[in-house]
């Protein structure tokens, strides 16, 4: 079961990452946004910030279609998202390994294409244990 630490340390750890200050977790590479805290929005209350929710960044709409409906207990979305290549993802549905998946995956959609190569050059290694050091 991962947790918001997991999240964070594996999105500090990917290359040229930027940390937005919010009240939950917001990742940044090269000025796009690929995993932040789930703003959620209830009729005639405040929003509140999920921190037990990621919305991740998933390419496109034929994605995001496979991880709704093919894991519907770990992934969600709602009307405000429809249209957007994006998730909600329940960290408690996860474990490590698979939340390492999806952020890198979310990190590789967005970051420029010279960080890709480095980290498939294998140039960037990351441990979720190490909290966010980079090896």
């Amino acid at each position: 079961m991962a947790d918001a630490d997991d999240l964070r340390a594996l999105a500090r750890a990917l290359p040229h990452v930027a940390e937005i200050d919010s009240d939950g977790f917001d990742f940044r590479v090269g000025d796009k946004g690929f995993v932040w805290s789930y703003p959620e929005r209830r009729p005639g209350a405040s929003r509140v910030i999920r921190t037990d929710i990621a919305v991740l960044y998933v390419g496109d709409e034929a994605e995001k279609q496979a991880l709704l409906l093919g894991e519907p207990d770990t992934f969600f979305t709602t009307p405000a998202y429809d249209g957007l290549p994006l998730v909600m993802l329940r960290l408690v549905a996860v474990d490590v390994e698979r939340l390492r998946e999806l952020v890198t995956d979310a990190w590789r959609m967005r970051a420029p294409d010279g960080l890709i190569e480095d980290v498939d050059d294998g140039v960037s290694r990351f441990d979720p244990d190490q909290r966010g050091a980079v090896r």
